[in-house]
C-alpha cells in the first residue's frame, strides 16, 4: 500500500529528487516523516518556524514504502521511506535515489549490531556510491543505558565514516519530542541544492 503526503503541487515523481529514508522496523521512520510533514504545514501557514509540534501523530508499522513529497527551498524531494521488513529488497530502490536517510533507534541496544550491518550494506551499493548520507540516531528522548558516544563507538562510526566514499553526516534526534527535526530539515535543504 502506497501513502502519498503531497505539499503544494502536484505529486510529479519523475521531476523530483528521490532520498531514501531505510532503517529497521520499529526504529521511528513514519514518525520523522509525519513530524516533517508537519513542521512544513506550520511553517508554510504560518511562516514563523517550528510552531508547536502539537501531539504526537499515531504511526503503524510500514509494510512497503511511504512517499512523502517536501517542498524545501523552492525544490521539490521525494523521501520514500521503505519499511524495515522490506530490507531485502531495498537495494532494487537503489538506483532511483540522489540520498539516502538511515535510522537507529540509539535506545535499542539489542539492534545496533543488525542496523550496522544493514548500513554496511546500503554504504556498499555500487548505485549508492556518491549519495548524500544521513546517519540519523532517534529515540535519544528515552532512558538507554549507553551514552551516544558510546553508541557511535558500538558502531564504529569513525570507521565508517573512514571508509566510505559517500559523504556522510550524523544527527541525533527525538522524533517524539521534536530535538533535531530543524536539523534533518536543513540537511535536506542542503542536498537539494546542490
Amino acid at each position: 500500500m502506497r501513502y502519498f503526503y503531497v505539499l503544494w503541487g502536484k505529486n510529479e515523481m519523475s521531476s523530483n529528487e528521490v532520498c531514501l529514508l531505510l532503517g529497521a522496523t520499529g526504529v521511528g521512520k513514519t514518525l520523522l516523516m509525519k513530524r516533517l510533514h508537519n513542521i512544513l504545514c506550520v511553517q508554510f501557514v504560518n511562516l514563523h518556524g517550528l510552531g508547536e509540534l502539537g501531539a504526537t501523530p499515531s504511526t503503524l508499522p510500514t509494510v512497503g514504502t511511504n512517499l512523502t513529497d517536501l517542498t524545501l527551498k523552492r525544490k521539490k524531494l521525494t523521501v520514500r521511506e521503505l519499511g524495515g521488513c522490506m530490507g531485502p529488497i531495498w537495494p532494487s530502490y537503489f538506483k532511483d535515489c540522489s540520498s539516502v536517510m538511515f535510522m537507529v533507534d540509539s535506545a535499542n541496544i539489542a539492534q545496533i549490531s543488525s542496523s550496522c550491518i544493514q548500513l554496511l550494506s546500503v554504504l556498499s551499493a555500487e548505485p549508492l556510491r556518491s549519495a548524500s548520507v544521513l546517519i540519523l540516531f532517534n529515540k535519544r528522548d528515552m532512558h538507554c543505558t549507553m551514552s551516544l558516544v558510546e553508541v557511535k563507538s558500538l558502531f564504529r562510526m569513525d570507521d565508517i565514516i573512514a571508509s566510505a566514499t559517500q559523504p556522510i553526516t550524523t544527527l541525533e534526534l527525538s522524533a517524539r519530542s521534536g530535538e533535531g527535526l530543524q536539523e534533518v530539515l536543513s540537511w535536506l535543504e542542503s542536498i537539494t541544492v546542490k
